[in-house]
């Protein structure tokens, strides 16, 4: 189990490694990249998926241990899917924005031979136009994908957080813990639970004030 276990975490670092690459390549070499890390995530997903059957193996004593190391992997694979589908999006996002701007620039406009310089400038102006709110709009999407990943990983760290709290509980009862420790643990866990809600708030403020900025104003 210990094999596999740290098998997985090495794919897992791999993952991390291979998004740094991301932002530094083009968008032929990005399809590339993202295909391999699809496919180190599957491994990684079936690999804790046997790291499930296998717990059951583990003595009583480290049972607790390898349970908490193994849902750390499946959440840090998680989050790295959601970051995956979000690359994706940005990618296709970019690319139809190239393709539309080539589209305009490769028009054929038929001739004007009254007015050609204000033909010109008003291809001009649409053209920047268009280009400021392609950006604008590229803009507000990531803003909103990132605000996404973080609700997300808010809530999972929270489902991660009750796990924990009913493990330590069952962990503290079973090592025979003083009622002061469990109050202490049970404290960190309301402050954690207030800090989660906190943070939802100030997220939900500062995307709803992004997109009054861009798209109202």
């Amino acid at each position: 189990m210990e094999t596999l276990y740290h098998q997985t975490n090495n794919t897992v670092k791999e993952i991390e490694q291979c998004f740094q690459r991301l932002g530094q390549i083009g968008p032929q070499e990005a399809l590339d990249v993202e295909n391999a890390i699809q496919v180190k995530i599957t491994q990684a997903n079936s690999n804790c998926d046997r790291l499930d059957v296998l717990l059951f193996k583990v003595p009583p004593s480290q049972r607790q241990s390898s349970k908490l190391r193994i849902d750390q992997l499946k959440y840090d694979l998680r989050h790295l899917q959601t970051s995956l589908q979000h690359a994706r999006d940005r990618r296709q996002r970019r690319q139809e924005e190239i393709n539309e701007r080539e589209q305009l620039l490769n028009h054929r406009f038929a001739a004007n031979s009254n007015a050609p310089a204000e033909t010109c400038l008003q291809l001009d102006y649409e053209l920047q136009h268009h280009t400021q709110m392609g950006n604008a709009h590229r803009g507000v999407d990531d803003m909103i994908a990132s605000g996404s990943g973080i609700l997300e990983s808010l809530i999972s760290q929270r489902m991660t957080l009750g796990g924990a709290h009913k493990r330590i509980q069952a962990i503290g009862s079973t090592l025979g813990l003083s009622n002061h420790t469990m109050k202490l643990i049970e404290r960190r866990l309301v402050e954690d639970r207030r800090i989660f809600l906190g943070g939802m708030v100030v997220t939900l403020l500062i995307i709803g004030l992004i997109i009054y900025y861009f798209i109202v104003l």
